[in-house]
C-alpha cells in the first residue's frame, strides 16, 4: 500500500487531550474517561492504552479519532508495505521509546507513523534523529509494535556476538574448559550474548523451535516459524562447541558426555517473560545438533470458541462435557495443537465444582486452579505411576499428556470407565485410526469400546498474510486438485506474495482444521465383534464431508489459506 501524496501534510502537530478528543467525537462517554483518568493515575498509563485495555474501545477507533481530531492520515499498518530500508533509517531504541515507525522517504521529508502523535517532544526527537522534517501519521500502537518485531530483527547482533566469541576461541578448536566455566556468571561473556540475542529474536518472532546445526564448514542457527524452518543464521563452525557447552549447563547435562543423545530443560527469562526450554542435544558427523523447543508460560489460553472449529462440531464437541465420564481423545502430529485443545476445554470445565489433575511431559501451560503434575522418568514418576496415584486423589477430570505406551492407556481407560473424564492425546493420521490403534497397542476390546466417546483429529494450516494477500489463479496440478475436491467448481483463491509483514514467507500465523468421530452404538459393535472393516466404513460414513482436510478446503476457499496448504495436508494423509 502507497501513501496518497496528495494527503496534506500536518507538520508539527498541536498538542491534545485525547481522552477530550474522544468524549467530544463520542467515542466514550465522559463517565468512561472519568474511569480511565482513575487507572491512569494508579498505573500511569497512557489514556488511549487504559481506554482499550478496559474494553471501553477499539485500539483502532482509538488512532481513527485522533486522526481525525488532528487532521492527520491514519495508516493501517495491516495493509501497508513498509520498506525495511526506510524503517530501519530510525534507530531501534528510538522507534520502541516513542512508538513510531517510518513509513516512506519522501527526500526533504520523512512519514513517521506515531501511535501517540500529540506527544510533542516525541515529535521533535524524532526530527532531531532523522535530520529531515518529519510528516506524522497516526497508527494504532499494538499494530506499530507488532511492525517493530517484524522489522528490527536481532540478525546482525546474532552475527556480531558469534564473531566475538570465535575471535575469544582463538584460531583452533580447542575449548578452555576452566577458563569459559569461571566466566559463566559474566553477563558480558560473548556465548551469553549470543544465547540471549537467539532467544529474544526467537520469542520476537514467535518461533516455537531454535535448531543449532553443525555442518561441514559453518554453523547452521535455524527457527521453526508457523511450524516451517527460516534460516536465521550461519557463522563459523568453532563456535557450536561453545554453545553446546553453555546450554547443556543450563539444562544440567553432562557436558563431558558427546556420544550419546540428551534431553533436558530450563528456564529463561525472556523480554520479562518466562519461558521454559526443553532442549535436545544428537551427536552429528560435524558435532552437536541442539534442538530447543520455546514454551511461554504467559501465553493465554484459547477459549473454545476461539479455537476455529466449525460451529457444528463446536456445538458437539461441548455437549461432550455434560458427560461425567469417558474418554475423548485428541490425534495428530507433533505440533498439530493438541495440547491448546485441551487445555482449551479443560478450560470450559475448570469451575470451584471440579478436580482436574494434569499428568504431562512437559507441563506446557500453567493454569489456576488445575492440579498439574510433571512427569520424571529419570526418578520413575512415569505417566502410569501418576496416574495410578491421581485416582487415589478424588479427580473428576484427568489430562494425560499423551497415552504412548499400553500400561498408560489401559489405566486412562479404566478411569474413565470409573466414572472418570479423561482426556489424551494419541499419535495418528486421523479420527478413524484412533480405536484400531489402542487395539494394536494391546488395550483390551471391552475398554475401548465403553470408555471411548469420541476423537478429534487437527493440523493446522498456515494463514496468508493479510498485508499482501492478492489474487491467485491455480497452477495445473491445484486445478486437477480443485477438480476433485470442489467438482470443478470456482473460487476466488489467493496466496501472500511477500512483505516485512511476514518476512517474505506470504504467510502469517495458522489455524486448527478439524475432524470429530464420535462413537455410536454400531460402531461399539464393530469393535467388540473385532470387525475393524466394518467399523471403519462406519467412520467414514459419518466424517463423509466433514475431515479435516474438507475443512481446510473451505477456509481456502474463503481466501485464509492457499490451495498448497490444503494439498499439503491432503497429500500427507495420502
Amino acid at each position: 500500500m502507497a501513501i496518497n501524496p496528495g494527503v496534506r501534510a500536518s507538520g508539527r502537530p498541536q498538542r491534545a487531550r485525547l481522552g477530550d478528543i474522544l468524549v467530544s467525537q463520542k467515542a466514550i462517554s465522559q463517565e468512561q474517561l472519568r474511569l480511565a483518568l482513575e487507572e491512569q493515575k494508579r498505573s500511569g498509563r497512557r489514556v488511549g492504552r487504559v481506554l482499550v485495555d478496559l474494553g471501553f474501545i477499539p485500539e483502532e477507533t482509538v488512532a481513527q479519532a485522533l486522526a481525525r481530531q488532528l487532521s492527520l492520515q491514519f495508516v493501517n499498518l495491516k495493509l501497508f508495505n513498509f520498506s525495511r530500508a526506510v524503517v530501519l533509517k530510525l534507530p531501534e531504541a528510538a522507534a520502541r521509546r516513542f512508538r513510531a515507525l517510518a513509513l516512506e522517504d519522501r527526500g526533504n521529508t520523512m512519514l513517521v507513523g506515531m501511535a501517540d502523535p500529540t506527544d510533542l517532544f516525541a515529535f521533535d526527537e524524532l526530527t532531531r534523529i532523522l535530520k529531515k522534517d518529519v510528516e506524522a501519521a497516526v497508527v494504532a500502537e499494538g499494530e506499530v509494535l507488532l511492525a517493530l518485531d517484524q522489522v528490527y530483527r536481532r540478525t546482525d547482533e546474532i552475527s556480531g556476538h558469534a564473531k566475538e566469541l570465535e575471535h575469544d576461541m582463538g584460531g583452533d578448536n580447542l575449548i578452555d574448559f576452566g577458563a569459559l566455566g569461571a566466566g559463566l556468571g559474566a553477563e558480558d561473556a560473548p556465548v551469553v550474548k549470543l544465547l540471549q540475542s537467539l532467544f529474544e529474536d526467537a520469542t520476537q518472532v514467535g518461533a516455537s523451535d531454535i535448531h543449532i546445526e553443525p555442518q561441514e564448514n559453518r554453523l547452521q542457527i535455524r527457527f521453526r516459524i508457523d511450524g516451517h524452518l527460516q534460516s536465521q543464521n550461519e557463522t563459523d563452525l568453532r563456535i557450536a562447541s561453545a554453545l553446546a557447552l553453555r546450554l547443556k549447563l543450563m539444562s544440567g547435562l553432562d557436558i563431558s558426555e558427546k556420544r550419546h543423545p540428551q534431553d533436558g530443560r530450563f528456564n529463561v527469562a525472556v523480554r520479562q517473560q518466562p519461558v521454559d526450554v526443553r532442549i535436545s542435544t544428537m551427536p552429528t558427523q560435524y558435532g552437536e545438533s541442539v534442538v530447543m523447543r520455546l514454551l511461554n508460560r504467559n501465553s493465554g489460553l484459547l477459549a473454545l470458541e476461539h479455537l476455529g472449529m466449525p460451529a457444528g462440531m463446536l456445538e458437539r464437541f461441548n455437549a461432550l462435557f455434560s458427560r461425567v465420564s469417558g474418554t475423548v481423545l485428541v490425534t495428530g502430529p507433533t505440533g498439530s495443537g493438541k495440547t491448546t485443545t485441551l487445555y482449551a476445554a479443560l478450560n470450559a470445565l475448570n469451575t470451584p465444582e471440579r478436580k482436574i489433575i494434569t499428568v504431562e511431559d512437559p507441563v506446557e501451560y500453567r493454569v489456576r486452579g488445575l492440579n498439574q503434575v510433571q512427569v520424571n522418568e529419570k526418578i520413575g514418576l512415569t505417566f502410569a505411576s501418576v496416574l495410578r496415584s491421581s485416582l487415589r486423589q478424588d479427580p473428576d477430570v484427568i489430562l494425560i499428556g499423551e497415552m504412548r505406551d499400553t500400561e498408560t492407556a489401559q489405566i486412562g481407560l479404566r478411569a474413565a470407565l470409573t466414572g472418570h473424564m479423561v482426556f489424551s492425546t494419541l499419535h495418528v493420521r486421523d479420527s478413524a485410526s484412533a480405536p484400531t490403534r489402542l487395539l494394536d497397542m494391546g488395550v483390551p476390546r471391552y475398554m475401548v469400546a465403553t470408555a471411548l466417546q469420541a476423537v478429534i483429529a487437527q493440523r493446522l494450516v498456515r494463514v496468508i498474510c493479510e498485508s499482501c494477500a492478492q489474487d491467485h489463479a491455480p497452477t495445473p496440478q491445484e486445478q486437477k486438485f480443485i477438480e476433485t475436491e470442489w467438482r470443478g467448481a470456482t473460487h476466488a483463491f489467493k496466496r501472500g506474495r511477500g512483505c516485512a509483514h511476514c518476512n517474505g514467507s506470504g504467510y502469517r500465523g495458522r489455524v486448527g482444521v478439524y475432524e470429530m468421530l464420535e462413537m455410536t452404538p454400531a460402531m461399539i459393535g464393530g469393535i467388540t465383534r473385532d470387525d475393524v472393516p466394518g467399523f471403519l466404513r462406519l467412520a467414514h460414513e459419518q466424517l463423509a464431508g466433514a475431515t479435516f482436510v474438507q475443512h481446510a478446503a473451505a477456509i481456502a476457499a474463503a481466501g485464509r489459506t492457499t490451495l498448497n496448504e490444503v494439498m499439503r495436508i491432503s497429500q500427507t494423509e495420502e
